[in-house]
């Protein structure tokens, strides 16, 4: 069935802000017209007969569909915290048409046969987009590396030991190396972990009153200065993930200036909390690299109002209940975030942080662009759509969540604005309006 998007603002910002129409055919954008024009694709009778789902996206904002670079599906081997299935409809249900899954699961994804069978997964779930990054190393060790080529051809977007960083500087070296003849971004995991040992939260105040180790700025910003520098060395591609700390901001937004290759994400956990969340929220506050202090998470802001942040990714980690309440340092580092995502980061719109065009390109544009997929509102390509009502008031329940996991220290945040459709390639999949 065609679909007919009436009367939204469509907003992709390499080219569309306004009030149009946009119709849907055989699963790709086929028109797309200013509202102002009484025909905006085809007459009554052709939309009668063509039997058009039409759409009213009033008061709605339409963008290209948001792709989250950085999920943990958890499959396969740790199917208790979540599924490829269940991450999928996570994701629907966010507002994501597409994610890219880490290779930390068990096995890892370090061969040929494992990428595949998270594509075979993904199609059987048909809901959205699942774009798979492979493992740098075997078994995410560090020592011997994949067979990048082999791994691209299986369906492998881009690379990356996430969970842990390549620790030694020559893999690192020759990752990028490697990777780079192939076109694939190398994903980092900037951790020194000599550095962050023992630590569970972030040195500082709140660490030394609560009695719990803490872990040093330095542990991320040593590895980001790192693989900055391997990333001028060899010309290509970096992704630092997960951003932190106004000292990785700062070192990314130098190397751009000087033309190094180098492409960075944050989490909205970081540019929302501080690590004075662990007094309230205890585990559900716990992840790596942790929560920083206030003026980390203005750094990070500035890092997204200025383009040295390209991207806002949900690094959705999900664990059961039990891990979490293992007691603080022993629980299990991360939070979810594909189901909050959306209406967490629209408070920088609210905030005067960024506008809606550049929150959409740093969670649909610039991710697309990062792994080189096609993903636009224009003629020809996917429809891949995500609706948003940016004044649509709620309050968030993790107990409603589509996640197997409900480890998010946004329980019971009043907050505004929600994806309330997500279309992957002409199709609903979720349907929240």
């Amino acid at each position: 069935m065609d679909l007919l998007l009436k009367g939204g603002h469509v907003i992709d910002p390499d080219h569309l802000d306004g009030v149009m129409d946009i119709l849907v055919r055989g699963g790709k954008i086929v028109a797309i017209h200013p509202k102002k024009q009484q025909k905006p694709t085809t007459n009554p009778s052709e939309e009668a007969s063509r039997n058009v789902n039409i759409i009213d996206c009033a008061g709605k904002v339409v963008a290209p569909g948001f792709i989250d670079i950085h999920v943990h599906f958890r499959e396969p081997g740790f199917e208790h915290k979540e599924t490829i299935e269940t991450g999928c409809r996570a994701a629907a249900h966010g507002g994501f048409t597409a994610v890219c899954t880490m290779p930390n699961t068990r096995p890892a994804n370090h061969e040929p046969g494992i990428t595949a069978y998270v594509l075979k997964k993904a199609k059987a779930a048909d809901l959205v987009r699942v774009y798979p990054v492979a493992a740098v190393s075997w078994a995410l060790s560090g020592k011997e590396m994949c067979d990048f080529s082999a791994l691209k051809a299986a369906g492998a977007v881009a690379v990356t030991d996430d969970g842990m960083p390549v620790s030694g500087s020559l893999m690192m070296r020759r990752a990028l190396e490697q990777a780079g003849k192939l076109g694939l971004p190398v994903m980092s995991h900037s951790e020194e972990l000599e550095l962050a040992a023992g630590g569970s939260m972030n040195e500082g105040r709140v660490a030394a009153e609560l009695g719990y180790a803490g872990i040093p700025n330095a542990a991320e910003s040593i590895m980001v200065m790192r693989d900055i520098a391997l990333c001028k060395l060899t010309g290509s591609p970096l992704h630092i993930a997960h951003v932190s700390t106004r000292e990785s901001v700062q070192a990314i937004r130098d190397a751009k200036r000087r033309g190094v290759r180098v492409t960075a994400e944050t989490a909205p956990h970081y540019f929302t909390l501080t690590d004075a969340a662990v007094r309230t929220c205890g585990a559900n506050a716990k992840m790596n690299p942790p929560l920083r202090s206030s003026q980390d998470r203005e750094a990070v802001r500035q890092g997204l109002a200025d383009g040295s942040l390209d991207a806002i990714a949900t690094d959705h980690a999900p664990h059961s209940e039990s891990e979490k309440n293992e007691g603080f340092e022993k629980a299990p580092n991360g939070i979810i975030g594909l189901e909050t995502a959306i209406p967490i980061s629209l408070a920088l719109v609210e905030e005067g942080v960024l506008s809606m065009a550049e929150l959409i390109r740093r969670m649909s544009t610039n991710p697309a662009r990062i792994i080189n997929v096609d993903n636009g509102l224009a003629v020809g390509l996917p429809a891949d759509i995500t609706v948003i009502d940016p004044q649509l008031s709620h309050v968030i329940d993790a107990g409603s969540f589509q996640s197997k996991s409900r480890n998010t220290p946004f329980q019971g945040w009043e907050v505004k604005g929600k994806a309330v459709m997500t279309i992957v390639g002409g199709r609903v999949v979720y349907d929240g309006s």
